[in-house]
C-alpha cells in the first residue's frame, strides 16, 4: 500500500499495558450490538496488524458528557483488541462547528472558552484510556496543529479542489439543512473533518475512522479524500447507532439536563442515581454498551433483569460510578442514597459518612450557610430553624415542630425546645444534618 508501512515483530500482545482482551474489534462491536456501519474489507485490515484508528471531539463543552462514553467506549475496546487508538481534540473543528444532528446553525464560541474546554476535556480521557505503555498505547493530538499555518489560497487549493459540491450536497447532515439553511462555514465543516483523516493517515499510519451513525457522511468524505490523494490509498469507517431509550428520548440525559463526566457538573451521586433509575427495557442494552465485564457475567446478569432489575442496575452503577469517577465516590454515593431513601438510617451511618459524602448531600437536598462564630457561641435550635435558617417560616413554627417531636440534629431527637447547638454539634468540622419530620432533610454548613 503505496504511503504506508505495516508494523513489524507485533507478535506479543501481552507487552501491552492493555493486552489483547477481544482478539477481533468488530466481532466485539457486533456482539455488543455497538456496529452500525462499516465499510467493505475492515475484518480483514484489521487481521493483518495492530491498525490505528481515531476519533474527533470538539470541545464545545467543558467536559464530556456521558453521550460521548459511548465513543469513549469504542476507542477502549480497539485499544483492548490490540489497536492503538487517536484521540483528535477539536481546537480547529470545534471553531467552525458540525452541522451534524443540527437543524440550525451553532452559535459559535469564542477561541478562549474551546481552548479552556479543549484542555479540561484532555484530562478526561486519561482516565479512559492507556496513554502510557505499549506500542498500542493511546495518542492524544489537536486538529488546530493541522491548520495553524495554512492560509485560505493553500486551504482552497489542498482541500477544497479534491471533493466536488455535488459529493458534499449528496450528505445527509447537509441535505437536512437546505430548507432551514447552512452557511458556507458549516457546509465546510466535512472538508476538515476528510483532510483531518488524511494528515493522520500521512503522519500516523491511521487506517480508519470511527464514530456515531450521524458521522457517517463526515467519514467517508475522510476515506474518500484519501483515496484521491493518496495512490492505492485505504481507508475505513467505522460507526455506532445512536443510543434512543426505549422511551424514544436522547441517552445521556436527565430531568436535570445533561449527565456530565465530570462530578463539578454532575455529582457522583447524581450518576449513580441515573443509572439506578434507568428503564429496566434499557438495561441489557446498557451492560452491552458499557460494561468490561466477561461476556458470560454480562449475560448472567441480562438473565437476571426479568427477575431482580435493580440489582442489576447497581451493579451497572457501581462499575460505571468508580470507573468514571473512584471508588471512594462510589462508596459516598452509597452512603448519601442510604441516607436519603432508607428510613432506617440512623447516627451510626451518619457519623460513620465521609466528608465527601457530606459534600454531596449538601449538593443534593436543601442547604444553609450560618457563621461559624454563630454556631461556635451556642445557637438556640429555635433561631437556627426560624432566624439564620427558613426550615421554620417563624419561631412558634420552630417550637410546635420541637414539641411534635419532628425535629432531629444529626439524627439525634430533639425534645426540648431551649436545646442549644455548638462547633461540637458540627460533623466532620463543617456540618449539621436537620430533620423536620421524615421527610424534610437539611444541611447546615457553618462556614
Amino acid at each position: 500500500m503505496a504511503g504506508f508501512t505495516a508494523f513489524s515483530g507485533f507478535t506479543d500482545f501481552a507487552d501491552f499495558c492493555c493486552p489483547m482482551v477481544y482478539p477481533s474489534f468488530i466481532e466485539e462491536l457486533r456482539w455488543r450490538g455497538m456496529l452500525h456501519d462499516a465499510t467493505p474489507g475492515i475484518d480483514e485490515h484489521l487481521a493483518e496488524t495492530m491498525r490505528t484508528g481515531y476519533i474527533g471531539f470538539d470541545p464545545t463543552a467543558r467536559s464530556l458528557t456521558i453521550g460521548n462514553y459511548v465513543q469513549i467506549m469504542m476507542l477502549a475496546l480497539f485499544q483492548r483488541s490490540g489497536h492503538r487508538p487517536v484521540v483528535l481534540m477539536g481546537g480547529a473543528t470545534g471553531r467552525i462547528g458540525d452541522p451534524s444532528g443540527k437543524e440550525t446553525e451553532r452559535e459559535l464560541k469564542s477561541y478562549e472558552e474551546l481552548d479552556s474546554n479543549l484542555r479540561h476535556q484532555e484530562k478526561q480521557f486519561h482516565r479512559f484510556l492507556n496513554f502510557q505503555d505499549g506500542e498500542n498505547r493511546a495518542l492524544m493530538l489537536n486538529n488546530l496543529d493541522f491548520y495553524r499555518d495554512m492560509l485560505v489560497l493553500d486551504y482552497l487549493r489542498d482541500v477544497g479542489k479534491h471533493i466536488t459540491i455535488n459529493y458534499m450536497l449528496a450528505k445527509e447532515s447537509v441535505q437536512k439543512r437546505m430548507d432551514s439553511g447552512i452557511s458556507y462555514t458549516e457546509f465546510s465543516y466535512q472538508l476538515l473533518q476528510a483532510y483531518d483523516f488524511l494528515c493522520l493517515y500521512r503522519n500516523h499510519r491511521c487506517t480508519m475512522q470511527m464514530g456515531g451513525s450521524d458521522q457517517w457522511g463526515n467519514i467517508t468524505s475522510g476515506t474518500e479524500f484519501i483515496r484521491r490523494n493518496v495512490a492505492d490509498g485505504k481507508a475505513f469507517a467505522v460507526t455506532t447507532p445512536l443510543l434512543i431509550k426505549t422511551d424514544g428520548s436522547k441517552f445521556g440525559k436527565s430531568e436535570g439536563g445533561n449527565i456530565w463526566l465530570d462530578p463539578a457538573l454532575t455529582s457522583p451521586y447524581q450518576f449513580y442515581q441515573f443509572w439506578i433509575n434507568a428503564d429496566d427495557r434499557d438495561v441489557s442494552r446498557y451492560l452491552r454498551f458499557f460494561s468490561l465485564k466477561e461476556h458470560g457475567e454480562i449475560e448472567g446478569l441480562e438473565n437476571l433483569i426479568a427477575t431482580n432489575p435493580q440489582e442489576v442496575k447497581r451493579t451497572l452503577a457501581e462499575e460505571m460510578t468508580i470507573r468514571v469517577h473512584s471508588d471512594e465516590d462510589y462508596q459516598s454515593a452509597m452512603q448519601v442514597s442510604e441516607l436519603l431513601f432508607n428510613t432506617q438510617a440512623g447516627m451510626q451511618e451518619l457519623f460513620a459518612m465521609s466528608d465527601n459524602a457530606l459534600q454531596m448531600i449538601a449538593s443534593e437536598i436543601p442547604m444553609f450557610r450560618v457563621p461559624r462564630e454563630v454556631i461556635a457561641s451556642g445557637v438556640d435550635i429555635v433561631d437556627l430553624l426560624s432566624a439564620y435558617t427558613t426550615i421554620c417560616s417563624s419561631k412558634g413554627e420552630a417550637r410546635k415542630a420541637i414539641q411534635g417531636n419532628a425535629v432531629s440534629v444529626n439524627k439525634d431527637k430533639i425534645s426540648s425546645i431551649d436545646h442549644k447547638l455548638n462547633t461540637d454539634t458540627l460533623l466532620h468540622d463543617k456540618y449539621i444534618l436537620l430533620e423536620n419530620g421524615r421527610k424534610n432533610k437539611f444541611i447546615i454548613i457553618g462556614s
